[in-house]
């Protein structure tokens, strides 16, 4: 049982890992790409953070009920962090979409 409510905690965690690693690219699209495609980044940004989102919700979720995998506290601080650095990542990267659209 404990085993399997890891799991049920490390799939989401790992999702969030993985979309706030693509903020780097999509910071990268917006300041160096094309003009014309900085709306991409933005679209970019919003759908990796809402997959952050949403993953995090997973990991709460998952780790709501009584039987908590070791280390549960650890998972929430990171997930915490992630979560409110993609919040902060997407702000930035949709500053520069807005600064390059300029209608």
């Amino acid at each position: 049982m404990e085993a399997a409510n890891r799991r049920a905690v490390e799939v989401p965690l790992e999702v969030m890992r993985r979309s706030f690693a693509s903020f780097e690219l999509l910071m990268a699209m917006a300041k160096q790409g094309n003009p014309v495609s900085a709306s991409d980044a933005g679209v970019g940004a919003i759908c990796a953070r809402a997959a952050v989102r949403g993953a995090w919700l997973n990991v709460r979720t998952n780790l709501s009920g009584p039987a908590k995998p070791a280390g549960f506290e650890t998972t929430l601080s990171e997930g915490r962090r992630i979560a409110a650095d993609a919040e902060q990542k997407e702000k930035e990267i949709l500053a520069v979409v807005e600064g390059k659209m300029g209608a």
